[in-house]
């Protein structure tokens, strides 16, 4: 922390002191001025856990019914804080009725003003779809779109444990929303609970991968634009969802073309603004961007994230519903009736 005062408003201080002694005596005392620390090497300093619950009432997408306004009404907003403040109490009142369910499992999180994540377009959604994205949209399968289960390729990469790619990796989630950032000389390194993945973002200026190499999560290069952290983000292999697959939400698709700028400005010493621009020309008609605060809360635990146990759930998805088992189930229910 450190006090600071420009030279203009200096300069008037004084001539309002020579002129009006009495004024200048009851004048407020200057503001303290935050500057972002530094890391021993001097890069901006932007260590520490940062979970995504603290937005987790805010959507991703706007709802249509807000149109092309940004924020709540006051009375919206406060509606929005009480039915997040029942929603936490939630844990308490089933371990009252000794119950186990989803109050003790989601993390409800907390409403910002904001009545969507994205920021860009004015309506606050995901651009519409290409012709070719709306093929792929209809073509993808994951465990919410189905009933019946013949192959892995009737999931997606979250069923499967893989990935929930990007951009919905830095979207929060009904649970396991950890975000932890580590930084060494000439790396930053971003540690999401959910799917116990780590990103690995050089800043030394190396070469980007060959276009012919693709990841799950892209590959990514940084740098710092003062004390804004930018991250570059390409050669994804097009096989992750863009949004949280479930039942309020429709399949989007991402390609191999898809491109990713995310920017990380600390503004305050327990905040960061994150800023993410996505584009994919070849199933979006426009890119899209997100802009949300980040709050640091060290108290947040990350803990291991098992998936499903044993990795044997989507065995059973498809022992149980295909129709290349019909005659294993019958068998099965026959056995089990015998006895």
């Amino acid at each position: 922390m450190r006090q600071g005062r420009p030279i203009a408003a200096i300069a008037a201080a004084l001539l309002v002191t020579a002129a009006c002694p009495a004024v200048a005596q009851s004048a407020k005392p200057a503001s303290k001025v935050w500057t972002a620390p530094k890391t021993p090497w001097g890069d901006p300093d932007l260590r520490g856990t940062w979970p995504l619950d603290g937005v987790g009432r805010t959507p991703m997408q706007r709802l249509p019914v807000y149109g092309t306004r940004a924020t709540l009404t006051d009375e919206e907003y406060a509606a929005a804080v009480k039915e997040a403040d029942q929603m936490a109490r939630e844990p308490e009142r089933e371990n009252k009725a000794n119950k186990l369910g989803s109050g003790n499992w989601f993390e409800r999180g907390r409403p910002l003003r904001q009545t969507s994540l994205i920021v860009e377009p004015a309506n606050g959604r995901v651009p519409p779809m290409t012709e070719l994205g709306k093929k792929r949209a209809a073509a993808m399968k994951s465990s919410w779109s189905s009933q019946t289960f013949d192959t892995l390729a009737d999931f997606n990469s979250l069923d499967r444990c893989i990935t929930r790619g990007l951009p919905a990796s830095m979207v929060p989630f009904p649970y396991n929303n950890g975000v932890r950032i580590f930084q060494a000389p000439g790396y930053v390194v971003i540690q999401l609970e959910l799917i116990h993945e780590t990103r690995i973002i050089p800043l030394d200026g190396r070469a980007k991968l060959p276009s012919n190499m693709e990841t799950w999560l892209g590959s990514s290069r940084g740098h710092f634009e003062g004390n804004t952290l930018v991250v570059e983000t390409a050669n994804f292999n097009g096989e992750a969802p863009m949004v949280i697959v479930g039942p309020t939400n429709q399949p989007v698709p991402t390609s191999k073309s898809l491109k990713i700028v995310e920017r990380l400005t600390p503004t305050g010493p327990d905040t960061i603004q994150y800023e993410m621009t996505v584009s994919d020309p070849e199933d979006l008609t426009a890119p899209f961007k997100m802009s949300f605060p980040w709050t640091r809360n060290e108290k947040y635990e990350l803990f291991e994230y098992a998936c499903h146990e044993g990795n044997i759930q989507l065995r059973g998805f498809i022992t149980s519903t295909s129709p290349r088992f019909a005659k294993q189930r019958e068998a099965a229910f026959k056995a089990i009736a015998g006895k």
